[in-house]
């Protein structure tokens, strides 16, 4: 087993966090945003989100960083190629959804980011087990995202 690099995890958890807190930041004030909608059935208090995502953006992190330690695999590259470009997607999400308040638009990015997110978490499980299940909570929150975008959309 290969030692743990912990600068290049540190790296990688921030540059994975900074992109969630900036997107959370250019997305205006979530909580108002959040609260004015009429809630589709299951959605949660607007509180859940600030401690539900930090802990997935550090799972999506240790996951990317596995890969990122297979070095300069092809496979590896692709798989984080998509999980670079999930990520992005992910930083744009609320400030369509929330700033913008484009409910439909959002609905789109949510189900290109549910789509990238899978490809990502079944590219990582085929080079390292571990990656891959460390996605999976991000890729249900994901779908479970996607629900209540869809659910905010129609009632509103």
């Amino acid at each position: 087993m290969k030692k743990v690099n912990w600068f290049e995890l540190l790296e990688m958890v921030l540059i994975t966090e900074l992109v969630g807190v900036l997107g959370s930041l250019l997305s205006g004030n979530v909580k108002e945003t959040y609260t004015s909608f009429h809630q589709p059935p299951l959605a949660p208090p607007g509180w859940v989100f600030g401690i539900i995502w930090p802990i997935l953006y550090l799972l999506m992190a240790i996951a990317a960083y596995c890969i990122l330690q297979m070095g300069s695999n092809p496979d590896g590259k692709t798989a984080m190629a998509f999980y670079w470009a999930q990520l992005i997607v992910n930083f744009f999400w609320p400030i369509v959804f929330f700033r913008w308040q484009r409910l439909w638009l959002s609905v789109g990015v949510i189900v290109l980011l549910d789509v990238l997110v899978l490809i990502t978490a079944i590219r990582f499980y085929q080079l390292k087990k571990a990656a891959g299940y460390l996605m999976v909570p991000y890729l249900l929150w994901i779908l479970f995202a996607t629900y209540l975008n869809i659910g905010i959309a129609v009632l509103n």
